[in-house]
């Protein structure tokens, strides 16, 4: 990506932000709490980030107008619509990730 200028790199990346959204959205049976076990982040992580990057640039982003980009409709909506209980396995999972993440933050020097 060093080969390109700041404009086009910024372009291409947008462009893959873009594509990860749709992909999301063309895949709502993968819970946010699937996407925590296998890549800790999810949707609203998403929408977390475009909060800050707007705020870097001392623009105005609340949190429900960016997770409404991010879901392609308002939380609540997609809540209802699609989000289903977490299961037992899906819990256990999450808190055994976030147990090794904590235990590689302790190992590793400061």
């Amino acid at each position: 990506m060093q080969q390109f200028d700041q404009d086009t790199r910024t372009e291409l990346e947008a462009a893959a932000f873009r594509q990860l959204l749709e992909h999301l959205d063309a895949n709502k049976d993968v819970q946010n709490i699937d996407l925590m076990i296998l890549a800790d982040f999810c949707r609203n992580c998403l929408s977390k980030w475009l909060v800050a990057a707007a705020k870097q640039r001392d623009l105005e982003l609340d949190y429900e107008t960016a997770r409404e980009h991010v879901y392609g409709m308002p939380y609540a909506q997609w809540k209802e619509l699609y989000q289903q209980p977490a299961t037992e396995q899906q819990l256990a999972a999450l808190e055994a990730r976030q147990q090794r993440k904590q235990a590689d933050k302790e190992g590793s020097p400061a």
